[in-house]
């Protein structure tokens, strides 16, 4: 069974398996002390969700995707998934429980790949399933990869409830 949940400090490996990944598309994570501190801070401070997977005896097992917010801007800081598991709507139920926690009165912004990133493609398409649009170039990000600033605009209530049903289906 998968469940998206608060992330602890218990599962700091994990998310490194899971930056060490990604850092080909991301640039340098593991080895940096400033990255490192801010997720353990942001764990910390209840703004890291993760998805498990357990196994029959309710045994969690590895960290199958990693989302990180700040409340105070508002936005999505972080979004990886397991290579291995992607495809599988991980990225649209952490994205969804994020949202959950962010202040949909207000636009959420998320810092992500160019239309011209062939990689960058599956992320751009959860993002816009959940009306986030394109709003500003954003230069590029560590790895040298050309990266765009999305905004998804405020939300009414009715307009949460349908995307938080839209993405557990």
């Amino acid at each position: 069974m998968k469940m998206v949940r608060l992330s602890t400090i218990s599962d700091f490996p994990g998310w490194m398996r899971l930056a060490a990944e990604v850092e080909p598309l991301f640039g340098p994570m593991v080895d940096d002390p400033a990255f490192c501190d801010g997720l353990k801070q942001a764990i910390r401070q209840g703004n890291a969700f993760c998805l498990t997977e357990s196994d029959p005896d309710g045994r969690e097992g590895d960290l199958l995707g990693g989302i990180v917010i700040s409340r105070e801007a508002n936005e999505i800081v972080w979004l990886a998934v397991a290579r291995r598991r992607r495809g599988r709507k991980i990225g649209a139920a952490l994205l969804s429980e994020a949202l959950q926690h962010l202040d949909g009165a207000r636009p959420v912004a998320v810092t992500t790949f160019a239309k011209t990133v062939e990689a960058g493609t599956p992320a751009r398409r959860l993002y816009a399933s959940f009306g986030f649009r394109d709003s500003l170039e954003a230069g590029a990000n560590l790895a040298g990869i050309p990266i765009v600033t999305m905004a998804r605009q405020k939300q009414t209530r009715m307009q949460n409830r349908a995307g938080e049903k839209a993405s557990l289906r």
